[in-house]
């Protein structure tokens, strides 16, 4: 299923790039690009202006005069609904983990093929965010160097919490989760605001990158 009408912007300094992914996706009839930004004051500019703020934002990473980490901060305090998508040439663990960290829903690579290239952009408009395999596979690498192995899942979630925490980590929609708990939408709802306040995660990306530092969940094992 896909979200009725992506409204996405794109913010990228080089131009060649910025309009040939115009162009790709410019012919997907859910999605509809209506911010088109050089740099990250460019976008902050247009972000303000519009009446229609955008869904979705493609964030190139390195940008001159406000690069993609910086303008995602300033996104994340001013437009909290927008969903951002990292862009960048450098698919490393640091950039990864800053990124994830500053607020960003998926991190995609500019090399990456123009149907992960909406795949990804259709997944967090359904989801909310979209770590692909690399991605979980970095932060969970990260959390094990970090945190150890052998930490307790967290008392103060109740186990049905941490069965929909775990259905959020393998990116499961509410009503994927609410079959496979025999529960209703609106129940696994209650269940995930529940969660983002206990952890104090400002969204689902926050919580995913929450259960893993915390050990609550790891990819193929039961909490």
């Amino acid at each position: 299923m896909k979200k009725d009408i992506i409204r996405l912007a794109i913010a990228d300094d080089e131009t060649l790039f910025r309009q040939g992914i115009t162009f790709i996706l410019d012919k997907e009839k859910n999605i509809e690009i209506c911010i088109q930004a050089e740099n990250g004051n460019d976008l902050i500019k247009q972000l303000h202006q519009t009446d229609n703020l955008p869904d979705v934002i493609l964030m190139d990473l390195k940008m001159p005069d406000l690069n993609g980490v910086e303008t995602t901060k300033i996104v994340r305090k001013e437009f909290p609904d927008i969903k951002i998508i990292a862009l960048t040439s450098y698919y490393s663990k640091p950039f990864i983990m800053n990124m994830m960290k500053q607020g960003s829903v998926a991190y995609l690579a500019k090399n990456a093929s123009p149907s992960e290239v909406i795949h990804t952009i259709n997944q967090v408009a359904i989801k909310g965010f979209y770590y692909d395999d690399n991605v979980m596979s970095v932060l969970e690498e990260v959390s094990i160097k970090n945190y150890g192995k052998s930490k307790e899942p967290e008392e103060y979630l109740t186990r049905r919490e941490r069965e929909v925490l775990k259905l959020i980590c393998e990116q499961k929609t509410t009503t994927e989760i609410a079959d496979l708990l025999f529960i209703s939408p609106r129940t696994v709802e209650g269940h995930r605001n529940n969660l983002l306040v206990k952890t104090g995660s400002k969204n689902i990306a926050g919580l995913v990158i929450h259960a893993i530092e915390n050990q609550i969940f790891v990819s193929n094992v039961e909490l």
